[in-house]
């Protein structure tokens, strides 16, 4: 064998060594996005079941707030519609009923018998806990994305990136006031 055949060879087991490293690096980051992105998922179908349960509880104390309440209700119904839609629209929908459910707790606070039950007391606790839940978990998917499209869209990852498949993700965004959780202090 000649000096040049192998150089050649070492060069192509070279090449096809790191591509084959850099295909595993995306998958194993493509996982992880696809990983946190069910946790997202998780945290908002708790909320999401959290939300009718609020509902019933509230509705006996507020009957002159039906618009409210119906609001919370339909904001809740276009958030589950919408986890099948992405991302995008998915953070629009959440942050639709994060607006609903602030304006539930403003109209809450006219009503003392109410914020003194304590079966909307604990709702309302456990709503704040998931809250809390759900922003961490979109601060990882959101992190993971980043990872994850600076692979695809930067040398020598994005050589592997087109070729194999991969696509960048969206990011799930909140609205600046629907990044902060609801007020739910009614004590």
């Amino acid at each position: 064998m000649s000096v040049a055949l192998i150089i050649v060879l070492v060069v192509v087991v070279v090449l096809v060594l790191g591509s084959i490293l850099f295909y595993n690096g995306l998958v194993r980051k493509r996982n992880t996005v696809d990983e946190a992105y069910a946790q997202v998922e998780v945290q908002l179908k708790r909320r999401h079941d959290l939300v009718p349960n609020l509902v019933n509880a509230v509705k006996d104390y507020m009957s002159f707030e039906q618009d409210v309440l119906t609001k919370v209700t339909e904001a809740r119904a276009g958030a589950v519609a919408a986890g099948a839609k992405g991302p995008a629209e998915q953070s629009v929908a959440e942050n639709q009923l994060t607006g609903a459910l602030r304006s539930l707790f403003a109209v809450a606070e006219n009503y003392p018998t109410l914020k003194a039950n304590e079966n909307v007391l604990a709702l309302q606790e456990q709503l704040t806990t998931t809250e809390n839940q759900i922003a961490f978990a979109r601060q990882y998917y959101n992190s993971s994305v980043l990872e994850f499209n600076t692979g695809i869209q930067t040398f020598p990852g994005v050589l592997v990136a087109g070729p194999f498949g991969f696509a960048k993700r969206e990011f799930f965004e909140a609205e600046p006031e629907a990044a902060v959780p609801p007020v739910v202090a009614l004590r």
